[in-house]
């Protein structure tokens, strides 16, 4: 009696320290995820968008030159300029704060901070020869060009890939923090199932020898520590099962998707941005389309059944308007930043928004031959009033296609804090319920055998 007494206890010590580990352990995992690097990297990805816009409507400003009413005007672009670089500013901080400890990190947010300088130095310089030059829009001195191209490559080559350095550190160490976790999960489990089965049966045990030897048909207090050890056991496994599927939900369905389509926006007002130095500095207007080609294809790469792909702009506008009509029955596949995002289920409301978005996309691809074909036939002041003036301009049609993506993260967002939130309320209470109910199927253990014990007296 005292050696099966002394098994059971000591396996309600092993069941409160192997579930007690498991829960630490979830708990380690969903703080990476969705408290420390999780929020790392979308305020990295904030601050490739905001350093992205900002060249872009700096693009524009220049662009316009002295005629300030184009489009939304120049003071809006301004404004948005002085917008982004506030957001880029803080979305700088909230790195910063969030890599202090770690060498690597903060000089990278450093290196980012002192380009960012530059950059700035650079588009001042080029506003104020503008502005003094004075020039209508689409024509500015070549030292402006000049100047601003210096800005725009300083932007392309170095601080954008910096700025997404800073994100590849975060989203590495979310995934393979949440691939430890994937793959432990099962094995914690396990141990919570094999130490509650452990325990059952040393009380299952216990309660035979003594309906056995004391011709007790029942032990109440032992009955109870054996229900309980049933209900806490099941209850330690669905728990962990459930917080192994809300944080594959806030890895794959939120994390990733929102960092995807914040990428995905990025590129895309870069391409913005490539669309005004085209008409701003024909000298290099073959590497500006590439640029966008390039850009676009990062976005939405076809692959077709034939493994064909498109040769030029054109090929790749009229391909996209081929396979956005119905996505679902394109012959071949969809890839890229959007592109993999695009999948039927999920979230209510998404598939709307992922149709939503291609179209919008497909649409300013069209805006974009347009332009393009109006500065062939008319020269650059219709393109430039292609590229910013009336409602189905390019710029009305890129604010529509933004507004999508937006919209499409959003829904990402909302599952990602979602399934954190909801994770964290089912560890909520497991500090207390485990060595309450441990503590509790001890004493029973003790409630169940001393009378038995006293016997020997």
């Amino acid at each position: 009696m005292w050696l099966l007494s002394v098994l059971c206890l000591g396996l309600t010590g092993v069941l409160f320290a192997v579930t007690g580990s498991a829960i630490a352990q979830t708990r380690d995992g969903l703080d990476v995820i969705g408290r420390d690097e999780g929020p790392k990297v979308v305020a990295t990805a904030d601050l490739y968008f905001a350093l992205s816009d900002m060249d872009a409507q700096m693009a524009n400003v220049l662009l316009m030159g002295s005629d300030h009413s184009l489009g939304d005007g120049r003071d809006a672009a301004l404004v948005r300029y002085e917008q982004r670089r506030s957001d880029a500013t803080d979305a700088l901080l909230h790195a910063a704060q969030l890599a202090e400890g770690d060498a690597t990190d903060e000089e990278n947010v450093r290196a980012v901070i002192e380009d960012m300088s530059r950059y700035e130095n650079l588009v001042a310089q080029a506003r104020l020869l503008s502005d003094e030059a004075g020039l209508p829009a689409g024509s500015q001195p070549e030292e402006v060009v000049r100047l601003y191209r210096r800005a725009g490559e300083l932007m392309r080559r170095d601080l954008l890939p910096k700025a997404y350095n800073l994100t590849l550190d975060s989203g590495a160490t979310v995934r393979s923090t949440y691939q430890e976790n994937s793959s432990a999960a099962s094995v914690r489990m396990a141990l919570v199932a094999g130490a509650a089965t452990a325990l059952l049966a040393a009380l299952l045990a216990l309660q035979y020898f003594l309906r056995t030897r004391f011709r007790r048909r029942y032990n109440i207090p032992l009955a109870a520590a054996t229900a309980g050890v049933l209900v806490l056991g099941l209850g330690a496994i669905g728990m962990l099962e459930q917080q192994a599927v809300l944080l594959r939900t806030a890895k794959a369905d939120g994390l990733d998707s929102v960092l995807a389509l914040s990428r995905a926006r990025a590129i895309s007002t870069g391409m913005n941005a490539d669309q005004s130095r085209w008409l701003m500095d024909p000298g290099r207007a073959d590497i500006y389309e590439q640029n966008f080609l390039e850009d676009a294809q990062m976005v939405l790469f076809l692959v077709p059944d034939d493994d064909g792909v498109p040769g030029d702009l054109e090929e790749y506008t009229a391909e996209v308007a081929e396979a956005v009509p119905d996505h679902t029955a394109y012959p071949g596949r969809l890839l890229g930043l959007l592109g993999q995002e695009i999948h039927a289920g999920g979230v209510e409301g998404r598939e709307q928004a992922q149709r939503r978005a291609l179209r919008d996309y497909s649409a300013y691809l069209h805006a974009d031959q347009r332009m393009r074909g109006r500065a062939e036939e008319e020269g650059a002041g219709a393109a430039i009033d292609a590229r910013m003036a009336g409602e189905e301009s390019v710029a009305d049609h890129f604010d529509r296609y933004e507004r999508s993506l937006v919209q499409l993260t959003a829904l990402h967002t909302n599952t990602f804090e979602t399934a954190v939130a909801d994770a964290r309320a089912g560890l909520r209470g497991w500090d207390a319920i485990l060595p309450g109910a441990c503590l509790g199927f001890a004493a029973l253990v003790v409630l169940g055998v001393r009378p038995r014990l006293a016997e020997y007296r």
